[in-house]
This record gives C-alpha cells, sequence and structure tokens, in this order.
C-alpha cells in the first residue's frame, strides 16, 4: 500500500488520475484509437510538462497499478485500472 499511496502523493498524478476518469471529455481530440486509451503525448499536452516529466509520472501510476498501458506502434496509450483503483480505496477504507 506504500507505493500506492506515494504514486497519489502527486498534483500531477492526481490529476492525470482525474482526467483519465473521463477521457472522453478531458480529452476530445482522440482518434480511433480511443478504446486503447488515452496517447502519451494528450497526457503531456494538457500537463504542460516535458516528455520525460510525464513518462517518469506515468510510470511510477502504472507501477503502482492505478494505470495500465497498451502499445500500438510507436504510441503507447494509458487508462485507469478501475479494479485495481477499487481494491485499493477498499483496502484504505478497510486500513483506516
Amino acid at each position: 500500500m506504500l507505493e500506492e499511496c506515494k504514486a497519489l502523493a502527486n498534483e500531477t498524478r492526481l490529476r492525470i488520475l482525474a482526467w483519465l476518469k473521463d477521457p472522453n471529455a478531458n480529452f476530445p481530440e482522440r482518434g480511433e484509437d480511443a478504446e486503447l486509451g488515452v496517447c502519451v503525448g494528450l497526457i503531456q499536452q494538457k500537463a504542460g510538462t516535458s516528455a520525460s516529466t510525464i513518462s517518469a509520472h506515468l510510470a511510477i501510476l502504472q507501477r503502482a497499478g492505478f494505470l495500465s498501458a497498451t502499445r500500438r506502434g510507436q504510441w503507447t496509450y494509458y487508462r485507469r485500472d478501475e479494479v485495481r483503483i477499487r481494491a485499493f480505496t477498499e483496502e484504505l477504507h478497510r486500513v483506516l
């Protein structure tokens, strides 16, 4: 649970999770691969950070289990892992 809490201890990562909760509203410009999630480039644009910074944030969220990634060609798409997020929140509620 510590890794998950550390992942959530950053405002940008919290915003990314919030944006990905409703990708249609937050990333209306998604193209034909929308079913895969949201590409890194769109997340980077919205966050207003460098590619290396956003990649680091996404990797932390993925390691914590909050995001899943799908690679298609040169693009990587991210989406929330709702099952894992629900399990974490239930465990947090149980512990606290």
